[in-house]
């Protein structure tokens, strides 16, 4: 595969590339760089943790590119998840691996690297406190939303430490690019300017989308990074978010009940849904209405489908009942997957476990 379809793939996943050139140029130096994304184990996984992470992944991998998977143990410890309980958060990071292996994800080009082992290392704790020197405490504070808070949220020691920790993963990790959302955007930028001063390298940032919750987002804030967090999916608002274990009544719902204003597409979740991971899916989308509202119509790319939706051409009720019939066919095969057995058992531990924000 040529550099120029390499690039574009990742152009599909990253939102905000940092910076384009330096990917292109580490593409010509490297055949298999190694890009990673880690996850908080935080309770039941949502689809933008587990369909579009495995679309997004699954197109990185096909760039040639090797990729690793933090489950976050610690970090998620650090973070209060699972009110701190270590043995329940490395439960939810199995269970995450489940998810994973029946999302569509090509788990074997993936390798999963538990920050618990990582951190024996003695290498990356001095990495994590070469970086604590070379940051000022306001510019760590800065980063706050990569752990889910705002920026005026009071932190504890531990969360404040959590970034230095975070940007030490990248480089005891080797990793060429940091593939992860746009909210974790300031401490990939961290890594960047402070690698070279500790010697290390400047990690090309791949940025990708982050998924609106079904509720109507917000915008109250002031701070861009705050009203980001207020927007996406959020399994502290189960409403908010569609979950992989959902069934199909509960994703009728949800769907249901959805913001989606009629002729918008501009902060429209359920139009997100159809351009980021129906159309990555399927070829065309069959919506099927009443006769007397149009009758059944076949949408053959997202341009086409938002187009008629500002038109006026298609009622948010149709356009929802057609979300909730796709979503359900994706989510069918981890439904399977988790309806016996280990599986079975693991995810019946995680719904018990609750959430901590």
């Amino acid at each position: 595969m040529d550099i120029e379809t390499r690039v574009s793939l990742m152009k599909q996943v990253g939102e905000e590339i940092i910076t384009e050139q330096e990917l292109r140029e580490l593409l010509e130096t490297k055949q298999h760089p190694i890009a990673y994304d880690g996850f908080e184990p935080s309770g039941r996984m949502h689809i933008a943790q587990g369909i579009l992470r495995a679309i997004n992944v699954n197109k990185m991998l096909k760039a040639g590119v090797k990729f690793h998977m933090l489950v976050a143990d610690w970090f998620a410890y650090m973070n209060n998840k699972m009110a701190g309980d270590m043995e329940k958060i490395q439960k939810v990071g199995k269970y995450y691996i489940e998810v994973w292996k029946a999302s569509g994800m090509d788990v074997d080009g993936v390798e999963f690297v538990w920050a618990d082992e990582l951190m024996k290392d003695r290498r990356h704790w001095e990495t994590t406190v070469k970086i604590a020197k070379a940051s000022t405490l306001n510019r760590i504070l800065r980063c706050s939303q990569i752990m889910g808070r705002k920026s005026n949220e009071t932190l504890s020691a531990a969360q404040i430490f959590y970034p230095c920790m975070q940007a030490a993963d990248i480089f005891r990790i080797g990793c060429d690019i940091t593939q992860l959302g746009m909210d974790q955007r300031k401490v990939n930028v961290l890594a960047r300017e402070i690698g070279p001063k500790i010697g290390f390298w400047k990690p090309v940032v791949v940025s990708h989308h982050m998924l609106l919750g079904l509720s109507k987002p917000a915008t109250k804030s002031a701070d861009p990074d705050d009203l980001l967090l207020e927007m996406k999916m959020s399994k502290s608002r189960p409403d908010s978010a569609i979950f992989m274990d959902d069934s199909g009544d509960e994703i009728r719902r949800k769907v249901g009940k959805a913001y989606c204003p009629e002729r918008r597409a501009e902060l429209n979740p359920i139009l997100e849904y159809c351009r980021y991971m129906i159309f990555e899916k399927i070829k065309a989308m069959r919506i099927e209405r009443p006769k007397k509202f149009g009758g059944d119509i076949e949408i053959g790319s997202y341009a086409e489908l938002e187009r008629l939706y500002k038109e006026g051409g298609l009622h948010p009720m149709d356009l929802k009942n057609a979300v909730a019939f796709y979503l359900n066919e994706f989510l069918a095969p981890a439904r399977r997957h988790f309806s016996s057995g280990k599986p079975k058992s693991l995810l019946e531990e995680v719904r018990g476990f609750g959430v901590t924000r």
